[in-house]
C-alpha cells in the first residue's frame, strides 16, 4: 500500500485525506464518492511548470482536460498558471465557463467538426492542433468565413511505440492521429500550411501515448522530429516557434509500476531538446507539454460501501461494492490494476484475498482482482487509490446508475465540486410516448 499526497491514518484507524476523515466524508456525502487531494494537484502542477522552464528554455504546461474536466478543477489549475488542452466543443465550453482565457487553450482531436471549430475560432482560441487534411480544408473555410487567422500546430506521428496498452498508443505509424513523418503526409501538410495567409503555423506537435514511465520514447520521437525539422528548414525555410512533445507521463497505480521521477526524466528530455536545436542550428523554440493523468491521477481516491459477498470454495471470494464500471471503466477497458484498502479499518490485519466486484450487470465489472484485505463486512468503506484520472471523465449511466459526487479536500476543509446525480437527472432528457386520443 502506498499512501500518496496528504493521505494518512488517524487515531481511529481511518484513512484521512487533506486532514479530512474519510468516514466523515462518507457520512456527509454518501458513496460512491470521489475525493481529490487539492494539495497534491497543486504540487504536481507547479512541478511540471518548473521542469519545463529550466536551462533557459521557455516552456508551457497544458493540462489535458480529458483526464478530469470540472469547473472547479480548471479554475484551480488556471490559478496555478497552467494552460488547457481540450478535445471537444464540450471541453472547450466548460473551460470558457470556468473563466479560462481562450488564448491559454489548445484544441486537439482527429475529427473536429465545423461547429466546434466555429466555437473555438469565434472565441479567440489560442491554438488549434491540426490533425489531418480534411481538417485543413475545413479550418480554411471557417477561418475565411470568420475573417480570422488560425494559430496552429501540425500534429505528426513519429512512428514510436510507447510500450503501453495498445488502446493508448498514439505515436506509432498505424494511428488515427496526425500526419505520418515517413510516408510524405507531414511534408505535404507542412508545405501547404507554411506561409499560408489563413494559417499561422507556430510549430509541431507529437504525442507517443499514455502511462509512460521514462524518457526513452520521448527521446526517440524527438530525434525523428528534429530530423524532419532539418529537412523542412532546408527545403522550406521553416523553423518552429513551438515544439509540443505531448504528455502521457505515467503514474504509479500499484507497487508493480516502476516510474522514474518526473523531474529527472523530463530534465533529460529538456537537455536533449536544447542539444538537438543547436545541432540543426535553429533558435530554441518554446517547449510545450500536456500532463493530464500525472496531475490528477494520484490525487483521486474513490470511496465505496461494501455490500454482498460471494464465496466460491477453492476458486475465489467476490466482495461487491456500490459502484463499478460506471464510475471506473479502466479495469474492464485496459485491465488496469489498482490498490485498495478498507478505509474505516486501516490498522486491521490482512486476513483474506478477495476480488472486488462492481454492481453492474456485466461479468467484466471487476475493479480489483485478488487483493489482500482485512475481513470485509457489509457496510465497510473500501477506498481505491489513484482513481483521479479517467474515472469520472469516462463515467456512464449504464444500468441507469447515477454518477458519483466529487469532493475537493485541503487543509481540514471539504468542498463539493460535483453533486451526485439523482434518478430524476437520469430521465431529464427522456420524452414519454405520445398517445393518440
Amino acid at each position: 500500500m502506498i499512501l500518496r499526497g496528504t493521505a494518512s491514518i488517524n487515531g481511529q484507524g481511518h484513512l484521512e485525506i487533506g486532514g479530512m476523515d474519510t468516514e466523515q466524508l462518507v457520512e456527509k456525502y454518501g458513496t460512491p464518492l470521489m475525493v481529490y487531494d487539492v494539495a497534491l494537484i497543486k504540487e504536481r502542477a507547479r512541478m511540471f511548470l518548473r521542469v519545463v522552464n529550466q536551462k533557459g528554455v521557455v516552456g508551457r504546461a497544458f493540462y489535458a482536460t480529458k483526464a478530469l474536466n470540472t469547473t472547479a478543477l480548471l479554475q484551480l489549475l488556471a490559478q496555478e498558471g497552467m494552460g488547457f488542452d481540450v478535445v471537444s466543443g464540450g471541453e472547450f465550453y466548460t473551460a470558457l465557463k470556468a473563466g479560462v482565457n481562450p488564448k491559454n487553450i489548445l484544441f486537439h482531436g482527429n475529427n473536429k467538426n465545423r461547429e466546434e471549430l466555429e466555437l473555438a475560432l469565434s472565441n479567440g482560441i489560442g491554438t488549434i492542433v491540426i490533425d489531418n487534411f480534411y481538417e485543413i480544408e475545413l479550418l480554411e473555410q471557417v477561418a475565411k468565413q470568420l475573417g480570422v487567422v488560425v494559430s496552429c500546430l501540425l500534429r505528426v506521428t513519429p512512428g514510436v511505440d510507447a510500450y503501453t496498452h495498445k488502446y493508448i498508443i498514439t505515436g506509432n505509424e498505424d494511428s488515427k492521429f496526425g500526419f505520418d513523418l515517413n510516408n510524405g503526409q507531414a511534408d505535404r501538410a507542412l508545405s501547404y500550411l507554411h506561409n499560408h495567409e489563413v494559417f499561422d503555423l507556430k510549430g509541431i506537435h507529437s504525442h507517443i501515448g499514455s502511462q509512460i514511465f521514462g524518457e526513452e520514447g520521448y527521446m526517440i520521437a524527438m530525434d525523428r522530429v528534429f530530423s524532419k525539422l532539418l529537412e523542412w528548414k532546408i527545403q522550406h525555410g521553416f523553423t518552429p516557434r513551438v515544439l509540443n512533445i505531448g504528455g502521457g507521463f505515467g503514474i504509479r497505480y500499484s507497487m508493480r509500476d516502476h516510474l522514474k521521477p518526473y523531474e529527472g526524466f523530463i530534465t533529460l528530455v529538456v537537455e536533449k531538446f536544447i542539444k538537438r536545436c543547436h545541432e540543426i542550428d535553429i533558435p530554441v523554440p518554446q517547449l510545450w507539454i500536456e500532463p493530464g493523468r500525472s496531475v490528477v491521477g494520484e490525487a483521486g481516491t474513490t470511496l465505496y460501501t461494501i455490500g454482498a459477498r460471494k464465496e466460491i470454495p477453492g476458486i475465489r471470494t467476490y466482495v461487491s461494492v456500490n459502484g463499478g464500471m460506471t464510475d471506473n471503466i479502466r479495469p474492464a477497458l485496459y485491465q488496469a490494476v489498482y490498490e485498495a484498502v478498507l478505509s474505516n479499518r486501516m490498522l486491521d490485519e490482512t486476513e483474506e484475498e478477495v476480488t472486488i466486484a462492481g454492481r453492474c450487470c456485466e461479468s467484466a465489472d471487476v475493479l480489483v482482482e485478488n487483493i489482500k484485505l482485512a475481513q470485509a463486512k457489509p457496510g465497510d468503506t473500501l477506498a481505491i487509490f489513484c482513481t483521479g484520472a479517467y474515472g469520472y471523465s469516462m463515467a456512464s449511466n449504464y444500468n441507469k446508475v447515477p454518477r458519483p459526487a466529487v469532493v475537493f479536500v485541503e487543509n481540514f476543509k471539504d468542498q463539493l465540486v460535483v453533486r451526485r446525480e439523482t434518478y430524476d437527472d437520469l430521465i431529464q432528457y427522456d420524452f414519454p410516448l405520445e398517445v393518440e386520443e
